[in-house]
C-alpha cells in the first residue's frame, strides 16, 4: 500500500457572480480551487488535498476559507492579507452554454501569494498549479516560484490555462509557460490554450512539442472529441461518451482535471484517469455553475 499522498492546489480562488435567469447568485471559485475540490472528491480519504492561496481579512474571505473546508480541502497553507481583498468575477452565459467573463482581480490578496518564500509549499508531495497561477504573481515570485519547483524533488502537475489578458504581452506568457512544461512531471494542457499561445496549427503539433520538452505523461483536452494521452505511444483514442446536455461549460477542463488526478494518482492507469476525467466534466457541464452538489 503507497504512501498517502499530500497534494497542495496553488492558485487564486475568487468571488464569483451568475445570474440564474435575472436573479444574481454569488459562489466561490476559481480554476485550481475547483480542481481541489474535484481532486478531493475522487481521492480516497487517506489522501489529502490543500489549497495554497493568500485570501483578506474580510467577511467574504472568512466565507470563502469555510466554503473550502466544507469541501474536505485543507485551508492550513492559506495566509491572510491585512488589507487587499479576494479577486471577483462575473460569469455571462450564452444559450449554447458558452461562457465569457468579467474580471475584478488587479488588486487580489493572491496577488502576494508567496511574498515570504516557499515554505508552505514543504510538506506536500504533489503540487499543482496553472499558467493563471503564474500570471496572477510578479515576475520575480513566479521566477522564483519556478526556481524552487525545479528542485524541490516535488511531483509537478500543470495546466498551461491560459488567459491572455492576465499577461502584459505573449512572449512573457510563452517564457514562463515553457520553463513551467519543462519542470512538468503530470501534464494537463487544453489543445485551444497550446494552439493559441504557441500558434500551433494541429493537435500533433502540440503534442510534439510538449514531448520534445520532455512532457509525457498526462492528457491533452480536446473538448467534446475526448481527450488524449500526451504519451502518444499508448494509442488510447476512446470512444468517449457524447454530452447529453451543455447547460453551463464553467469549470469543464478544471473538473477533468481533478478527476484525471484523482484515479491516475491513486492507480497510475491513465486510460481509466482519462475515462473519468471525462466522464466528471461531461456531468459538470450538464449543470450550472462551476462546483456541483455532493452526491
Amino acid at each position: 500500500m503507497p504512501d498517502p499522498l499530500k497534494i497542495s492546489c496553488i492558485g487564486e480562488a475568487m468571488i464569483e457572480l451568475s445570474f440564474d435567469g435575472a436573479t444574481p447568485c454569488v459562489n466561490f471559485a476559481g480554476d485550481t480551487l475547483n480542481t481541489a475540490i474535484y481532486l478531493r472528491r475522487n481521492l480516497g480519504a487517506e489522501h489529502s488535498v490543500s489549497y495554497v492561496t493568500t485570501l483578506g481579512v474580510d467577511s467574504f474571505s472568512d466565507r470563502l476559507m469555510a466554503f473550502i473546508a466544507d469541501e474536505g480541502v485543507g485551508v492550513g497553507a492559506i495566509s491572510r492579507h491585512p488589507s487587499l481583498l479576494p479577486g471577483l468575477y462575473a460569469i455571462d452565459t450564452a444559450p449554447d452554454g458558452e461562457r465569457s467573463f468579467l474580471y475584478w482581480r488587479e488588486n487580489s490578496a493572491a496577488r502576494s501569494l508567496f511574498s515570504d518564500g516557499f515554505e508552505s509549499l514543504l510538506p506536500f508531495d504533489v503540487i499543482y498549479f496553472s499558467a493563471i497561477t503564474l500570471a496572477i504573481l510578479p515576475a520575480n515570485v513566479r521566477a522564483a516560484f519556478l526556481d524552487w519547483l525545479d528542485g524541490s524533488g516535488k511531483t509537478v502537475v500543470f495546466d498551461s490555462n491560459y488567459r491572455p489578458k492576465l499577461w502584459p504581452d505573449v512572449a512573457t506568457a510563452q517564457s514562463a509557460i515553457k520553463t513551467a512544461w519543462q519542470i512538468t512531471d503530470i501534464g494537463l494542457p487544453s489543445v485551444d490554450d497550446e494552439m493559441l499561445l504557441f500558434a500551433d496549427s494541429t493537435e500533433q503539433q502540440v503534442l510534439d512539442r510538449l514531448n520534445s520538452w520532455g512532457v509525457t505523461c498526462g492528457a491533452l483536452k480536446r473538448g467534446p472529441l475526448g481527450p488524449l494521452p500526451l504519451d502518444t505511444g499508448l494509442g488510447i483514442c476512446g470512444p468517449y461518451q457524447k454530452a447529453a446536455v451543455v447547460v453551463d461549460t464553467t469549470a469543464a477542463g478544471d473538473s477533468f482535471n481533478g478527476a484525471f488526478l484523482g484515479a491516475f494518482l491513486q492507480n497510475g492507469d491513465i486510460a481509466t484517469a482519462l475515462e473519468t476525467g471525462h466522464l466528471c466534466a461531461l456531468e459538470v457541464i450538464g449543470t450550472r455553475g462551476a462546483i456541483t452538489k455532493r452526491t
